[in-house]
């Protein structure tokens, strides 16, 4: 069977049954919140809420749209105006895969909270997702994964790191002679070129 993107079916459903995920590292500052108010009253909901369906619970887990699900919870009147229903597409995929996508729309639209997605590497990491797995995930380069690691300060994040050869002794000849093996005294014709560069 062909694959068939989630936004072909988009249901309605009652925003009690609605609920947001405990992970989400995207932050929207009042005026952004504001104009985003603005867009849904003028426009509609233009897009639909991604959505895990937690069928022993019979909930929609938010994967994106938070904001837009707190657009509704906000202001009466586009409650009223909706009927208390959102527009929801529905994706059926495993925890780590779910904070994968919320990454994924939150970087496409550049917005991102560094602590929050902190948590997010530590969560994947305790239950078992390597450094490659979330690079590939995520969208990630090596070191912005270090980075992060290093916002939490946990040192098991970084049981797995293999450090580079600037963290060995290098061999320095300079030192490894005697100091007295090339100690002799300066000539006077040296100690006044040395006196002239000072």
């Amino acid at each position: 069977m062909a694959f068939k993107s989630p936004v072909y079916d988009v249901i309605a459903v009652p925003i009690e049954k609605v609920i947001p995920n405990t992970y989400n590292p995207n932050a929207v500052a009042p005026p952004e919140m504001k104009l985003l108010y603005d867009s849904i009253k003028e426009d509609g909901y233009t897009m639909p809420i991604v959505c895990y369906y937690a069928k022993t619970k019979d909930l929609y887990v938010i994967v994106d749209g938070f904001h837009r699900y707190r657009i509704m919870l906000d202001h009466p009147d586009i409650y009223e105006r909706e009927g208390g229903m959102l527009p929801v597409s529905v994706i059926n995929k495993s925890l780590d895969n779910r904070m994968a996508s919320t990454i994924r729309h939150n970087r496409a639209r550049g917005a991102h909270d560094v602590d929050l997605m902190s948590n997010i590497i530590k969560e994947l990491h305790e239950i078992g997702r390597s450094d490659m797995w979330i690079a590939k995930h995520l969208g990630m380069d090596k070191d912005e994964i270090l980075r992060l690691k290093q916002v939490t300060g946990l040192a098991s994040l970084f049981k797995d790191i293999k450090f580079g050869e600037a963290w060995k002794p290098v061999k320095d000849e300079l030192y490894e002679k005697s100091p007295k093996a090339d100690c002799k005294e300066a000539s006077d014709e040296e100690k006044k070129r040395a006196g002239s560069v000072q």
